[in-house]
């Protein structure tokens, strides 16, 4: 009789580790709070524009949808950063088209993933809150959207539920996890560029040849202010989603500052005027939609013995600044899938040795996360930002094994997350010590930099493997 696991929360993390533990011969059934948005329509949850990159890709080719998702992603080559005074220019985040990212639609890519796990043999069971546990009675509590409530037998349970986590809460009641959640102090809101061919011609201009897209739609747009920023990520259909990111509180601009679309309008004439015209239902999306919070959170144990489990944003939510969350997830799936296959009767073995393995990369990416809100909002348009970026590109040219910068790691590779983190921090100090302040990369002796690299820095692991 095949092992039985509960998993709570059907969205993109549960969704795709039900479809990979089905498939290894688990019987799985997966309780989600929200009704299926196959059937409903999707709402809910952060709806911020989700970048897949290689390690979301790969457990996605493990479990045999890569290509089905590529079919719906819009590819995105670099930063496109629009400086104050009108400029942009692209900033590539790897070599060549090799080395993309892809914007996907949270919404249509876990609907997709629900339709594999069912194929799988999954057991979904839409609108189903976790109202408690029992963990010493392997049972928890279930209650439906009128509020009924019902026990059921779950030796094993997995949360998947996100920031949110109600697994999360019971685990905490029962035993504290050690749970910390560090507010960014900063917040979001979203708004929308409409495709192309809805806007007055005069604005469609430069889109690359597209003309159903109003901005180049191969990049994810940033326009940095230094302390604040709004970004924008192209959609199949030709519109883009834009998230401004603000202080949540404090001296204008500020959320507080900016209370409505009347001071907001304002506010984009002034720090944004090449934006502003590209979204003509401003006053609609700007008192419409939600002002979202970001925090990152931090637990010292992600499990209970071999009962219950934390995987995804459930055990290590992340601000979105890398746009590793969803394949940071992703990550999780395929290293815990591959444990319980080799493992099925010792979950608590298996459950240590997945939070023993994968917590110092979840603490990695969060720490690179919150770095790299900085490095957008202030770095790009920074002249020795960009001299130490241009001097990492030729190094990386001249000494491949030596030198790779660390946005390719974390976003090209399989190296570990905690590897890519220090091995970041010491290129970074070499590119410091080799400019010296300076603000010109061709001020370097590239022969010098090449042998203090081989000198100061061992050869790199086999970046798709680790």
């Amino acid at each position: 009789m095949a092992q039985q696991i509960t998993l709570i929360g059907g969205g993109l993390v549960g969704a795709l580790l039900a479809q990979q533990l089905a498939g290894r011969g688990f019987a799985v059934d997966v309780f989600e709070k929200r009704p299926d948005p196959r059937v409903a329509g999707f709402s809910g949850g952060r709806s911020i524009n989700l970048a897949l990159a290689e390690r979301g890709l790969h457990a996605l080719r493990q479990a045999g949808l890569a290509d089905d998702v590529l079919q719906r992603a819009v590819m995105m080559r670099g930063r496109m950063v629009h400086t104050r005074d009108g400029r942009s220019g692209l900033q590539r985040y790897g070599v060549d088209d090799s080395e993309v990212i892809w914007s996907v639609s949270r919404g249509a890519l876990n609907m997709l993933l629900l339709d594999a796990a069912e194929a799988a043999g999954v057991r979904f069971h839409f609108g189903q809150s976790l109202a408690g546990a029992d963990f010493d009675a392997h049972r928890i509590r279930l209650a439906d959207e009128q509020g009924v409530e019902r026990d059921i037998d779950a030796p094993v349970v997995i949360g998947a539920d996100g920031a949110g986590s109600a697994l999360r809460a019971a685990m905490n009641a029962y035993a504290p996890l050690g749970e910390r959640v560090e507010s960014l102090g900063h917040a979001y809101k979203e708004l929308e560029i409409p495709p192309g061919g809805t806007l007055p011609a005069a604005l469609v201009g430069d889109s690359g040849g597209h003309d159903q897209f109003a901005l180049e739609p191969h990049a994810l747009h940033i326009w940095p202010r230094g302390g604040y920023m709004c970004i924008a990520l192209p959609n199949t259909e030709g519109s883009f989603t834009v998230t401004l990111f603000l202080p949540a509180q404090g001296a204008h601009p500020s959320f507080a500052t900016l209370p409505d679309a009347t001071a907001a309008r304002a506010f984009f004439q002034h720090d944004f005027p090449d934006l502003l015209p590209l979204i003509p239902d401003f006053a609609a999306d700007y008192d419409g939609h939600p002002v979202g919070t970001l925090s990152t959170l931090y637990l010292q144990r992600w499990h209970l013995d071999g009962r219950a489990l934390l995987v995804g944003d459930a055990a290590h939510a992340i601000v979105p600044f890398h746009g590793q969350g969803m394949n940071c997830g992703f990550e999780d799936t395929v290293v815990l899938a591959s444990l319980l296959a080799e493992a099925p009767g010792d979950t608590a073995e298996v459950f240590a040795e997945f939070q023993r393995i994968r917590q110092p990369n979840a603490d990695a990416i969060a720490a690179m996360a919150l770095e790299n809100y900085v490095e957008m909002r202030d770095s790009v348009a920074d002249p020795h930002y960009l001299a130490k970026r241009e001097l990492g590109a030729l190094l990386a040219g001249r000494a491949p094994q030596h030198f790779m910068a660390r946005y390719r790691m974390v976003t090209f590779t399989h190296l570990p997350y905690a590897y890519a983190y220090e091995r970041g921090r010491a290129q970074d100090l070499l590119l410091e010590q080799l400019l010296r302040g300076s603000t010109q990369a061709a001020s370097v002796d590239l022969d010098a930099a090449v042998a203090a690299l081989h000198a100061t820095l061992p050869p790199l692991p086999d970046p798709l493997h680790g």
